[in-house]
């Protein structure tokens, strides 16, 4: 039998601090069939985020990629473009996973509202700046919890230190 493998201590938990809060408003869905499951493309009319170190609009025109699984889990791939209060551009594409009960996901799917805490929502934001101030953004790894109120998905970013 082989040994443990060797975990040093500053890599066995994580540390996280908040980045900013993203709201984000859905005006349109387009069903788009798919083999290996339903899609749904939520279109992004806007938005707003907020944190102590950046914050801003959500710009309209970017997309929330649904692959809905056959127990009602979706899959997103998101693009958004983000703009500071100062003028600088800021892509954010995340992976994330919605899961639940099913009846749960079913009235999400439905637009009903449902409490945050009746469901899984997680995501894996990653940025793209060319902007000096925000360069430090191309350089972290952050996630996110969720929330999805009928006008469209909130979440709290974290940056993993």
């Amino acid at each position: 039998m082989s040994a443990p493998i060797f975990i040093p201590e500053p890599l066995k938990s994580l540390r996280v601090e908040p980045l900013f809060a993203v709201e984000m408003n859905i005006t349109a869905a387009q069903k788009v069939g798919a083999e290996a499951g339903p899609s749904v493309v939520g279109i992004v009319g806007g938005g707003r985020f907020e944190g102590e170190r950046l914050k801003g609009r959500v710009l309209e025109g970017g997309s929330d990629w649904h692959q809905v699984l056959a127990d009602g889990t979706v899959r997103l791939d998101c693009r958004v473009v983000l703009e500071t209060d100062d003028g600088a551009l800021i892509g954010m594409t995340y992976q994330g996973i919605r899961a639940g009960p099913a009846d749960v996901l079913a009235r999400l799917a439905q637009g009903a509202p449902v409490e945050a805490d009746q469901y899984y929502f997680r995501i894996n934001p990653i940025f793209q700046t060319r902007s000096g101030d925000y360069g430090w953004l191309n350089r972290i790894v952050a996630i996110g919890t969720g929330y999805r109120p009928p006008s469209g998905p909130i979440y709290n970013i974290f940056q993993v230190l």
